[in-house]
């Protein structure tokens, strides 16, 4: 059986989600703001998930309106804030991947604020992927290897990821069949599943059905069983 240890999702919908409802975009970060709250607590409390990363902003992203970054930036601050007495009820380890410096100096103090106070939880940890993009992640890696005297060779590439740990199963919402920039390297071998429910409707059961389908699935690695 399939054991799901590291679980990432590509969170889309959001958008298209309240444009159905004749809302605006915001409303759907809101309620999907919500939605990665009920994941992790579903992820937090099942006895096989050790890691959950979830794809929350892009070095794309930064194209979007002017007007919905800085909700989104805001909505981030004031997530993590609010979600800290949950990390910590929950034993959830927090830590992001992604190049911080571009956020504001506030920002960026708010998330070592949260990673600080979740250091010491051994539960799950949960990565939100913030300016992060695979390709200028594994520009990073190299170019920080660079300046050592080490071989570049794929485990010293891995080790100089932000992300270190190889994708079991990698989600994504919303209907498109795309990776998206997002862990190119982690989910060389990651199942990969894609649903047609937008993110702010995604709900624990259906993760807990696609987790199920994982464990039954025959995984090879290139060679033959």
């Amino acid at each position: 059986m399939n054991i799901a240890k590291h679980i990432a999702i590509i969170m889309d919908g959001n958008g298209r989600w309240a444009e159905a409802r004749g809302e605006k975009r915001v409303k759907g970060h809101e309620v999907g703001a919500d939605v990665v709250r009920d994941i992790t607590t579903y992820c937090s409390n099942h006895p096989q998930i050790e890691r959950l990363t979830l794809y929350a902003f892009s070095t794309e992203n930064w194209k979007r309106p002017r007007l919905e970054v800085e909700f989104l930036m805001k909505l981030l601050d004031r997530y993590l804030k609010n979600e800290l007495p949950k990390y910590l009820e929950n034993n959830v380890r927090f830590e992001p991947i992604g190049d911080l410096s571009a956020f504001s100096a506030s920002l960026q103090k708010t998330i070592q604020h949260v990673v600080d106070k979740t250091a010491h939880c051994n539960g799950l940890v949960q990565s939100l992927a913030l300016n992060y993009g695979a390709q200028d992640e594994l520009v990073r890696a190299i170019n920080k290897i660079k300046r050592t005297s080490e071989t570049i060779t794929p485990e010293t590439l891995s080790n100089a990821l932000d992300c270190k740990q190889d994708v079991d199963l990698l989600i994504r919402t919303g209907g498109d069949k795309r990776l998206s920039n997002f862990l190119l390297w982690q989910a060389a071998y990651a199942e990969l599943c894609f649903v047609d429910t937008l993110w702010p409707d995604f709900t624990p059961n259906e993760l807990e059905g696609i987790i199920a389908n994982f464990s039954k699935i025959e995984r090879r690695f290139g060679g033959l069983k």
